[in-house]
């Protein structure tokens, strides 16, 4: 058996926040891992004793790529604190916006933070390599360049709602402070067109979306790709072969637990919003899903728990609900590994324990027979998992892009439902309370707890997807969704350890763009990487 190498990865992603990641290697695979996130935000601590409304204008800065949804769990966590009714249109102008971030973020994630590592040249000896090095290679690669150019296309129809992308605070208690003109509804409809006729259709599918909506199986998809070379060829054809051919689908599990808060209220039904009635009025369902059970359930925010154990704060270690939380970070935080090491903390549910967060998770909750009968159901992720022997890296990526197509329908079902007579704020009565806003983020279950006393915010909580995903090992010492899924991982080279990039990326962690690997026993730089 040969010896334990020490990996020190930092950081690994390309976007904002700092993730670092160790592991541990024997034998050529990951058999230990640890994930610590680096930077510390506060906006817990900046949201206290502030006007309840000032989540509003601040929590949508907590992320320049999904904004709107921390905007979303805001202005829901004051109405249910506050009781207001909220007018259908308010509400479809609140999902539309959300929509659209989120459609926006497939080609720039797909592209721009994971395809490219497809062209590392670990794949040089895959049949696909020089294919994937034209389509994805930074910059120059053709799919890559109109993939991110295509991005910016859905949120102009949010800055015909906001006025601005990102960071625009339009959604309100008690509605939206916009009105949209039918020349903003048919400009929308023009901008979702370009997006589908450009991109979405000839480029990632090679089909329409009506042939692509007939796929519900794992057996229906392998006959689509073989239907026509269009299909083959197509950006999700050409992925999905080359993924199989360089073994993508042979790591990066999970804990095999999955939560979705679901999202989309609809627009009839939570028109007077509370916590307890949400579960029955969204269009995509939330649900926890225990892959070992093959059990669906509600998700409910009663049984959310937070531990602290790894983590830099000095509030116990105790499992606590985010209402009892006090969010105090320790002044001086060494990394210990076998203490604490990271600024997120351990995310699980009262009963399943830890859950992985993101739109894997959102697929295989919409599986789920579970729910009310007339919310979203689509059988084709679910059954991808059970027929490919469970979660991989690669699965997640498939999940991922599938959902485009639904979300493109919902913007779609937005702009036909708008009646641009009718009221899009009802001026609510301020009052002392607890609110809690939820929605699905395109990187997974965003929440946000609001406890309101003598007019001022005495308790601001929020738990992002990337909280669930890169917490640090729990009370009961089990590790984080990240962690986890690094176990087995095959490391072909320990000085360019790309397969925990793709990991990590995986699950679309918030990171940065340069990348140091460092030996942890003796300190050595063993590579420097800077993308493009």
């Amino acid at each position: 058996m040969s010896s334990v190498q020490t990996l020190d990865i930092s950081p690994v992603g390309r976007v904002e926040g700092d993730l670092d990641i160790r592991v541990e290697i024997q034998d050529g695979h990951v058999t230990n891992a640890w994930t610590q996130a680096e930077l510390f935000r506060g906006f817990e601590v900046i949201l206290r004793d502030k006007d309840p409304q000032a989540g509003l204008v601040v929590t949508p800065r907590a992320c320049g790529i999904c904004g709107a949804s921390h905007l979303t769990c805001a202005a829901w966590a004051l109405d249910t604190a506050w009781g207001t009714e909220v007018p259908r249109n308010a509400i479809l102008a609140r999902n539309l916006g959300q929509i659209v971030e989120s459609l926006q973020s497939q080609p720039r994630y797909f592209y721009g933070l994971y395809a490219i590592d497809l062209t590392n040249k670990k794949y040089r000896g895959s049949k696909f390599y020089e294919e994937a090095c034209r389509r994805f290679a930074p910059f120059t690669g053709s799919s890559y360049e109109l993939g991110v150019t295509i991005s910016g296309k859905p949120v102009e129809i949010y800055a015909l709602l906001g006025g601005q992308w990102p960071h625009s605070s339009y959604m309100v208690p008690g509605g939206v402070m916009c009105a949209p003109t039918l020349t903003d509804v048919t400009r929308a409809w023009a901008i979702l067109e370009y997006f589908k006729v450009n991109w979405l259709e000839p480029c990632w599918l090679g089909c329409t979306l009506e042939r692509y909506e007939q796929i519900k199986s794992h057996e229906d998809f392998l006959t689509w790709l073989d239907e026509s070379p269009a299909h083959a060829n197509s950006d999700l054809g050409f992925y999905w072969r080359m993924g199989l051919d360089v073994g993508l689908h042979q790591y990066g599990g999970g804990v095999g637990k999955y939560v979705s808060w679901g999202y989309l209220p609809h627009e009839d039904k939570y028109q007077k919003p509370t916590i307890d009635s949400r579960n029955a009025a969204l269009i995509m369902k939330s649900g926890v899903y225990d892959a070992a059970s093959d059990t669906h359930v509600l998700m409910d925010q009663k049984f959310t728990r937070e531990n602290l154990s790894h983590a830099w704060y000095d509030e116990g270690v105790a499992d606590q609900h985010p209402f009892d939380r006090t969010t105090k970070p320790v002044q001086k935080n060494d990394r210990d590994f076998s203490a604490k090491y990271s600024w997120a903390s351990a995310v699980s549910h009262a009963d399943f324990g830890r859950l992985e967060a993101g739109p894997f998770a959102r697929q295989l909750v919409a599986g789920g027979q579970h729910g009310e009968r007339w919310q979203h159901h689509d059988p084709l992720i679910l059954d991808m998992f059970k027929q490919m022997g469970g979660a991989s890296l690669h699965l997640r990526q498939i999940a991922r892009m599938h959902e485009t197509i639904k979300l493109y329908r919902q913007a779609e079902r937005c702009l036909r439902e708008f009646k641009l007579s009718d009221p899009w704020y009802v001026k609510p009565k301020e009052r002392d309370g607890r609110g809690w806003g939820a929605t699905e983020a395109i990187r997974g279950a965003l929440c946000h707890w609001i406890d309101v006393k003598d007019g001022k915010i005495k308790n601001y909580q929020i738990i992002a997807p990337t909280t669930w995903n890169v917490g640090p090992r729990d009370g009961a010492q089990r590790r984080g969704p990240i962690e986890e899924a690094l176990i087995g991982a095959p490391i072909a080279d320990a000085a360019d350890p790309v397969e925990v990039g793709h990991v990590a990326r995986s699950f679309d962690s918030c990171l940065v763009c340069t990348v140091h690997a460092h030996d942890a026993k003796t300190g050595d730089e063993l590579a420097r990487f800077r993308i493009g």
